[in-house]
């Protein structure tokens, strides 16, 4: 049997955390030996608390308990996002985890829906969508299995705390034999034959050696940026907002089953609902607005009083031009950050971690895989860009100088066809590979404000007081399905209360 593969995680938080517990979790044992390097004293950004469905996959491809999980990490359940003075002031739309109606006649509803609206109905494409009524209700159920039901036309994420999520996933991982070593790093060597990573130093004088290195250091991105000197490339341009601050206050009113995202002068301000207390931040644009004054606006835009100072973190929208390089590969904040508008960031680690594991390569890396694996990343991380670009340009709004430069900005000529596309006859085209389906961009299009000027000619082939009746049926049957779920607060409380959630309402009780 060949040597296992020495693999070298720097860095911790969730990128690194997660990296581990799917090499432990999920790795034949012998097959590679996993050991994790962090400090303590080195903080975590640790701001990403929202998430989408495909964690929930990833959870249960380690081994994960979903119950426990969302106990120990304060979580609450996720039904999409809702967006808030987005395309223009006094606009509000749910970006669900689900799709709009069913289609007819082997053709999406939502063309349907177009004609109808064309011919003088008034029907919100919302109220066909049961997540998105659930979430304006505060109700949460689990999907069915029966693919014939509304109730499983959707799917869930989470909403939990990141840091008691990478410290879970540490205390699952050392329980699988994960061997984690406190230090920094203080020195990177290369081998002279090939300008691999032969080692890393730490400050402690320990030499530790591999065959593989993953960085997961960060924004400071350790070996990556500074020790292979991969190049990184700069999205600002599409994606102006290059700073942002956190903070939690107090839980107050209901447990929404989704995110808020509100449109603010500068920028955005997100609101991410927890069982013990509601997270907070403003995403800005240091262009338009100066730090001082964005403490101010999120601070008075908050549900409950503040738990803590604002947070401050710097960033540059983009990625790096590579990856993969040599024997190192970049996951996270070390690989690229595109802001938290979508929740992307830990979808981002996850989507690396997958491909890497299905690329694994033995002591002798092969160019191919490293080909590959940057190909998929490169293809997930432009079309997450898109996507995000897509809810800064497409907007009216004409009292901040931030939105009037959003619309009027060059966007990339992937994203120009797309809407092109769509404001014609309502055509989404379907990614083979990449993140955001049809009706993630159907809920942005339509909610920014954009609509077809036509629709596909094959809706012509259903007589119109079919297709009216069939949408007031769906509608009716989304409504009674969405009154028939229960509440989140009282789901989240019978099905995975945490320790501090229980603390806080025995406190309010009392």
């Amino acid at each position: 049997m060949p040597a296992p593969l020495r693999v070298v995680i720097v860095g911790g938080g969730t990128a690194g955390w997660m990296c581990a517990a799917a090499l432990v979790g999920a790795v034949r044992p012998g097959v590679c030996e996993v050991r994790l390097v962090e400090s303590d004293e080195i903080g975590i950004v640790g701001v990403g608390e929202a998430t989408l469905p495909q964690i929930k996959e990833f959870n249960e491809y380690i081994g994960v308990i979903e119950a426990d999980f969302m106990r120990k990490t304060n979580a609450t359940f996720k039904l999409g996002i809702e967006f808030v003075d987005w395309g223009f002031k006094g606009s509000s739309y749910i970006h669900p985890f689900g799709v709009h109606g069913k289609p007819m006649g082997g053709v999406p509803f939502y063309q349907y829906w177009t004609k109808a609206r064309q011919g003088g109905r008034t029907d919100d494409i919302e109220d066909f969508c049961l997540p998105i009524v659930a979430s304006r209700l505060n109700r949460f159920d689990f999907p069915t299995t029966d693919e014939g039901g509304i109730n499983s036309t959707f799917a869930y994420a989470y909403h939990f705390d990141a840091n008691l999520y990478a410290g879970f996933l540490r205390e699952f991982s050392e329980a699988r034999g994960l061997r984690r070593t406190e230090g920094k790093v203080v020195d990177v060597t290369l081998r002279a034959q090939d300008g691999h990573i032969a080692a890393i130093t730490l400050n402690s004088g320990e030499v530790i050696e591999g065959d593989l290195f993953i960085d997961c250091s960060g924004f400071r991105s350790l070996l990556m940026g500074k020790a292979l000197e991969v190049g990184y490339e700069d999205w600002t341009p599409w994606l102006p907002c290059d700073r942002a601050l956190a903070v939690p206050c107090e839980r107050t009113g209901p447990l929404t089953p989704y995110t808020r995202s509100t449109a603010r002068e500068a920028g955005w301000q997100w609101r991410i609902p927890l069982q013990h207390r509601t997270g907070n931040g403003y995403v800005y644009s240091s262009r338009f607005i100066s730090d001082d004054e964005a403490a101010a606006t999120l601070l008075a835009n908050l549900d409950g009083a503040a738990l803590d100072d604002p947070r401050p973190l710097r960033f540059q929208a983009g990625r790096r031009e590579k990856s993969w390089h040599r024997n190192c590969v970049a996951v996270g904040l070390a690989s690229g950050f595109l802001e938290p508008l979508e929740s992307t960031s830990i979808y981002l680690i996850q989507i690396a971690i997958t491909n890497l594991l299905k690329l694994m390569p033995a002591r002798t890396i092969d160019p191919a895989l490293v080909e590959e694996f940057n190909r998929l990343v490169d293809v997930e991380y432009e079309r997450v860009r898109d996507f995000l670009i897509l809810h800064y340009h497409a907007n009216i709004r004409d009292d901040a100088p931030l939105w009037t430069y959003c619309r009027e900005m060059d966007v990339p000529e992937s994203l120009r066809r797309r809407m092109r596309l769509f404001q014609h006859r309502g055509h989404i085209h379907k990614y083979g590979q990449g993140l955001f389906a049809p009706p993630s961009w159907l809920s942005v299009f339509v909610g920014q404000g954009l609509r077809p000027a036509h629709y596909d000619p094959l809706v012509d082939n259903l007589p119109y007081e079919r297709i009216v009746a069939e949408m007031d049926a769906l509608r009716d049957s989304v409504a009674l399905a969405a009154r028939s779920m229960s509440d989140h607060a009282a789901f989240v409380d019978d099905y995975c209360a945490s320790p501090a959630a229980v603390r806080l309402r025995e406190g309010v009780a009392s």
